[in-house]
């Protein structure tokens, strides 16, 4: 197929069959594409559709963003994962508001150059909000073309990701840019999927290297695997006779960076230190079910434990200290293992079963 036969395929495909009804395509806006494609990486468009009308509803504009308490937006994100996303949205939000008066820039260059944007996310907001002619190459896209051209090689790797962008720029028509982006996205989310891809129904399927060859499955060329280290962190949950738990924030950067989460110890010989730190007395305590959570880089083995804490007489508490109501929370940006977590303890401490 030459270029103009692909995407004139695709957009034939879209007309009848592309995904026309999701938030984020109604009052498209640059606001709320952008947001749409930051919740969308790594995350599934069934996961993100609850979160994208919660976040819109309570901050509807980039000013709103950029002017929200980060508590609020990390609130908001509470369980999507990946939580520098949330930061830089913020921090983006931010820049445009000081630097490009309320509105984003018109340049895939210009988008990139924000915190959080990359190449491809920089050429959905152009190509989708505003009709400007931009590649894009998201883990859907680069599905589709990696079959379609047959690409060998790791796509993470320096020289094959250009080679995908160039096959990228050339399929990309001039016209109705922001119908075949979005058709791209549908054909690799609902047809060209990663195991068991329904090539019969695919519009380019008669010049799919991939498919002639009978190779499907084998393009992208997957990433070589590396056994995920594994680490152990004990977490106690310290309760006290109002049955508030107590969380810290954790620093602005690094892991789960800016939200609120347990203490973290080695054993639980560093109680006493805990208690000390934070004038309590520690009382009965009780191991939960522990749980593992993947990050990317490895895996966290939780250890959970429910300690009564009563406050000694004149303390002060921190900053960066807080007592989590559990009956009514506050709106807090929390890890997902950490509100699972509190949820443990909730049902615990209501059940009336001893620590």
């Amino acid at each position: 197929m030459s270029p103009e036969q692909f995407n004139g395929a695709v957009l034939a495909w879209y007309d009848q069959h592309g995904r026309k009804d999701l938030p984020w395509q109604q009052n498209i806006t640059p606001y709320r594409v952008w947001v749409s494609e930051i919740m969308l990486q790594q995350t599934q468009v069934s996961t993100v559709l609850g979160y994208f009308d919660r976040f819109m509803a309570a901050l509807p504009t980039v000013r709103d963003l950029a002017e929200a308490p980060e508590d609020e937006v990390l609130h908001l994100w509470t369980g999507l994962g990946y939580y520098t996303r949330a930061r830089n949205l913020q921090k983006t939000a931010q820049i445009i508001m000081r630097k490009h008066g309320g509105e984003f820039p018109r340049s895939v260059d210009a988008l990139s150059e924000l915190p959080g944007i990359g190449r491809s996310t920089a050429g959905a907001i152009a190509s989708l909000s505003m009709g400007v002619r931009a590649p894009i190459l998201d883990g859907n896209v680069k599905r589709v073309l990696a079959r379609y051209v047959a690409q060998e090689g790791y796509p993470g790797e320096p020289k094959v990701a250009k080679q995908l962008w160039d096959v990228a720029e050339r399929f990309t028509p001039h016209e109705r840019v922001n119908h075949y982006t979005q058709a791209m996205m549908d054909l690799g989310a609902t047809l060209c999927t990663r195991s068991k891809p329904t090539c019969l129904l695919c519009p380019v399927r008669s010049g799919c290297q991939a498919h002639l060859l009978g190779l499907e499955i084998r393009y992208p060329v997957p990433k070589p695997r590396k056994a995920l280290p594994q680490k152990r962190t004990l977490m106690p949950l310290l309760v006290n006779d109002a049955g508030d738990i107590l969380l810290y924030r954790r620093p602005s950067t690094g892991l789960w960076g800016g939200l609120w989460s347990l203490p973290e110890l080695d054993d639980l010989a560093q109680l006493a230190e805990l208690g000390q730190q934070q004038q309590l007395e520690l009382g009965e305590r009780r191991e939960l079910e522990g749980l593992t959570h993947t990050f990317s880089h490895f895996q966290l083995a939780i250890e959970p434990w429910l300690i009564e804490a009563t406050e000694q007489p004149g303390r002060v508490a921190e900053a960066d200290w807080l007592w989590y109501n559990l009956a009514t929370p506050p709106r807090l940006g929390l890890a997902a293992p950490v509100k699972k977590l509190l949820k443990r303890a909730a049902q615990v401490i209501t059940a009336g079963e001893p620590t």
